[in-house]
């Protein structure tokens, strides 16, 4: 399995990105995707994950209402980030997991692949 993160980047607060994970080795459609991030300084931490179908979504209570993840045919998964703030700076990295969904979404136990990262960094 492997994951391709890009999209990150510079962009001020209050401003939109979109990060997108490129799938290839797995069959797309038996995986749950997930978004996790590491800010400096900090540990990782669960952003958002997103059902084999797509029908089901979670995120963590600091992005909700925020960020949107979604997944296509094209065996990708996004990350829209809008109204972004400086403490959303952090290197962000997609993840995959056979299991579909669990008692806890936002944990990283889960997930056995994972992909190298992009950073995002929200200037003030």
């Amino acid at each position: 399995v492997q994951l391709q993160a890009s999209g990150g980047g510079l962009v001020q607060a209050g401003g939109s990105l979109r990060l997108s994970c490129a799938a290839s080795g797995l069959t797309f459609s038996r995986y749950r995707m997930g978004w996790f991030r590491r800010a400096p300084g900090k540990e990782r931490e669960f952003v958002a994950t997103i059902s084999w179908s797509g029908s089901l979504t979670y995120y963590a209570d600091s992005v909700k209402g925020r960020f949107t993840i979604s997944r296509d045919e094209r065996n990708t998964v996004y990350l829209q980030m809008n109204t972004l703030k400086p403490e959303d700076t952090a290197i962000y990295y997609c993840a995959a997991t056979t299991v579909n969904w669990s008692n806890n979404q936002a944990s990283e136990n889960d997930y056995d692949s994972w992909g190298q990262g992009t950073l995002v960094t929200v200037s003030s």
